[in-house]
């Protein structure tokens, strides 16, 4: 009889990413980094334990989107107040916090669950080329060009 394995959250060997968005397509890019955060590119994929690794992104400020979704495409925000309904294009949110347009996309790929929560606090983004986290050593991601 064969068994399944399943991970235990203290075996998992996280390893560390670095992505340069600069000229990335945003969705293809959030996709692939989501697929890295959840642990899905490992064998040992379990479910119910987080198994992914860490992502450090720099140059989040040149993200590249296609069509004319700059103008098109809208931030939605409500705080608990009447009348608090507020949209901005993303070409503004890109312009103000480059960092929240990729935390974004890739928060919607991921599980919505606390599971999910934690997954997205291993996604570190910067606007810059600057990343204080060269202790981690972290290795260029590769991307294929199609």
């Amino acid at each position: 009889m064969t068994r399944t394995y399943m991970a235990k959250p203290g075996e998992v060997q996280r390893q560390w990413h670095l992505v340069d968005a600069k000229d990335r397509v945003l969705g293809r890019l959030a996709s692939r980094m989501a697929t890295i955060l959840e642990g899905k590119h490992r064998p040992t994929y379990t479910p119910h334990v987080d198994t992914g690794d860490f992502i450090v992104v720099v140059n989040a400020a040149k993200v590249r989107v296609t069509g004319k979704k700059l103008d098109q495409m809208l931030y939605r925000h409500i705080a608990d107040r009447p009348g608090s309904f507020r949209t901005t294009p993303l070409r503004n949110v890109l312009a103000k916090r480059p960092d929240r347009v990729i935390r974004e996309a890739v928060r919607r790929m991921l599980p919505k669950t606390n599971l999910g929560r934690r997954m997205l606090r291993k996604l570190k983004i910067y606007a810059g080329p600057e990343h204080p986290h060269a202790a981690q050593s972290p290795q260029p991601l590769e991307f294929s060009r199609t």
